[in-house]
């Protein structure tokens, strides 16, 4: 696919591992200057379910691929990536409204997503297991598998259009399930570009699926029995709303969160600040694991807030073709006027704005605020925008509870230099990582990746992924002399 493809030239979709036109088209434009990125071809429902079939045909012959045609797909897309790199981050940079510094290294983790998925492929074998603990099994041994459940249903976000989609495709591959994707309506033509170089791999007719439709024709894929998977990365209302749509499918979430960042008297101060300013707002805070509430001990707040204001000024803000450009708009309008209307409601409960807490069109500028009362939104939702709150606490106790108090634990930070406070935050923290020394918003694409309470069901993670798309299958194997 040309990326610079134009409203002439309708983008085709991913029918079964080959290109495919529907009878309708939908525009992608960019929320910072309107212009038209691309131009996208919608499936019939016809077309969902030839593709629905397909995968279900396959599935058997997926499952049966030698690791080296999985390990092999895998890294021819890892390196044609790299090989495209820069027209795939402009791509994400036009539809998605990220900045090209952050579109680029979203880039550079897909490419190491796909990377470690061929690694893993490789090594994901069976175990043998002697059973003649007992006295009833002399002459036993199991041997221990991983099965794929079937066909995964990948439904991915707009505010990583290509790696959150390639963190569901790679492990896909790599256990050898076929799989279907239905990307954001917002941001499709990155999982687009993905299903082209899927179509240059060995990987068998029917294995794969791109499928941009509306959001409102997603139920008939969710349901649809042949899908035995639904993988899910978005909002906790919509995620739920899948799992209880189909209690007796495999459903794994990848939620929200409101991540907190702890900032202790022992801290270094500048780090912290620097840390705290600049991942509430990367990807104009659209981040599972951006900074929202960063909880500071109260001898360090007037030191910490003077410099974490300092840095928050400092961020470059504006076109997101700008190389400097830290700090772009959001998605639409329409998600910065509701930003925008969370901070009215806060300031009218009694919040101070800090700084920022201004909108123009799709950008919102870097906001901090303090006092915000605990039943803000703005305090007890994800706000998915950059704006951060500042929470002063007496103690380390008074902070643990602080993070603690939410419906939500996917991350949590906690600047610290004693490793006793680092491995009781381990201990207590109601979180799916804690990061010591930085920020929630750390995430290595290798490790198990996902929260707790109501951010979620499962582990992303490449190998955590491969686990949660197969289950385990015994053979027991009677006779053996050992």
């Amino acid at each position: 696919m040309d990326s610079s493809a134009n409203a002439t030239s309708p983008i085709p979709f991913w029918l079964a591992g080959r290109p495919a036109t529907g009878d309708a088209e939908l525009e992608v434009t960019n929320s910072h200057d309107g212009r038209v990125v691309g131009v996208y071809s919608v499936p019939t429902a016809e077309q969902v379910e030839q593709a629905v079939a397909a995968a279900d045909a396959v599935r058997k012959q997926a499952a049966a691929l030698p690791i080296h045609v999985r390990a092999d797909a895998l890294s021819h897309v890892a390196r044609r990536l790299a090989e495209r790199a820069e027209e795939i981050a402009q791509l994400i940079s036009g539809e998605n409204g990220k900045p090209i510094f952050w579109a680029r290294g979203e880039v550079n983790r897909a490419i190491s997503t796909f990377r470690f998925a061929a690694e893993e492929a490789r090594r994901f074998s069976g175990a043998v297991q002697r059973l003649d603990t007992e006295p009833a099994a002399q002459g036993r041994i199991a041997y221990v598998s991983r099965v794929p459940h079937g066909p995964v249903l990948a439904i991915t976000p707009f505010n990583f259009p290509l790696n959150l989609v390639a963190h569901k495709v790679a492990p896909a591959i790599a256990v050898g399930a076929p799989f279907i994707v239905k990307p954001a309506p917002a941001t499709p033509l990155s999982a687009l570009v993905l299903g082209e170089i899927l179509a240059e791999t060995n990987l068998p007719e029917g294995m794969f699926s791109v499928l941009p439709v509306p959001n409102d024709q997603a139920g008939t894929l969710v349901e649809d029995p042949r899908l035995p998977v639904v993988s899910f990365t978005g909002s906790g209302p919509v995620g739920y709303a899948l799992m209880d749509q189909v209690p007796r499918k495999h459903v794994t979430l990848e939620l929200g969160g409101n991540g907190a960042a702890i900032v202790l008297a022992d801290a270094d101060l500048d780090w912290a600040a620097a840390r705290a300013a600049l991942f509430s707002n990367y990807q104009a805070g659209q981040s599972c694991i951006s900074v929202q509430r960063v909880i500071v001990e109260e001898s360090v707040l007037a030191p910490f807030t003077e410099k974490l204001l300092a840095a928050v000024d400092a961020l470059v803000t504006g076109d997101p073709s700008d190389e400097k450009t830290q700090v772009g708009p959001l998605v639409s309008v329409a998600a910065a006027e509701r930003v925008e209307q969370w901070v009215k409601e806060a300031v009218e409960g009694g919040a101070r704005v800090l700084a920022g807490g201004t909108r123009d069109g799709a950008a919102v500028a870097p906001t901090v605020l303090a006092d915000v009362p605990a039943d803000a939104k703005l305090a007890c939702e994800e706000v998915f925008g950059p704006v951060m709150i500042i929470q002063p606490v007496a103690s380390v106790d008074e902070a643990f509870a602080a993070v603690n108090d939410s419906k939500y634990g996917l991350q949590a930070g906690i600047f610290t230099r004693n490793l006793d406070i680092a491995f009781r935050a381990n201990r207590e923290l109601e979180v799916g990582g804690v990061v010591i020394g930085d920020v929630p918003s750390f995430r290595a694409d290798q490790m198990p990746y996902g929260g707790v309470k109501q951010s979620g069901v499962g582990r992303e993670g490449v190998l955590s992924a491969m686990n949660d798309f197969t289950y385990e299958k015994v053979m027991v194997i009677t006779g053996v002399t050992l």
